[in-house]
């Protein structure tokens, strides 16, 4: 059984930085390299949100448009870990970020929906405030 970890939350100020880390462990045969990673968000009261995403392959991306030009997401399937790097934050930006896995798609599929995941992460908490 797949699992993966979320950690690299916080609170922080508006202006400020963060990298998350989505640490993805439980193969059986295949690799990390097999899996598209989405990141999602849920703010308090609203719906689990799609942030972004990288395929397996690591050659597409997308971003959710609030974030796009703030955010990155990169993958190194070595650590099997993908990161989320988080620029310029916003108090907007306070939510609980999920990582999620996905392998029916080819290499250079993401997803943006929940329904198209498979596997989640428990979360990791970011504050923006001051």
């Amino acid at each position: 059984q797949l699992q993966l970890v979320e950690s690299g939350g916080g609170l922080v100020q508006p202006g400020g930085s963060l990298r998350l880390s989505c640490a993805v462990s439980g193969f059986t045969l295949e690799t990390l390299d097999y899996y598209a990673i989405g990141w999602f968000r849920q703010a308090p009261g609203k719906e689990r949100e799609g942030v972004s995403c990288i395929s397996s392959s690591g050659f597409s991306t997308n971003y959710e448009a609030s974030v796009k030009g703030r955010f990155t997401i990169t993958r190194d399937n070595a650590k099997n870990t993908v990161y989320l790097q988080m620029n310029s934050l916003k108090p907007e930006d306070t939510a609980v970020y999920y990582c999620a896995a996905e392998s029916q798609g080819g290499s250079s599929w993401c997803g943006d929906s929940i329904g198209e995941f498979d596997y989640w992460g428990q979360g990791t908490q970011v504050t923006v405030s001051s």
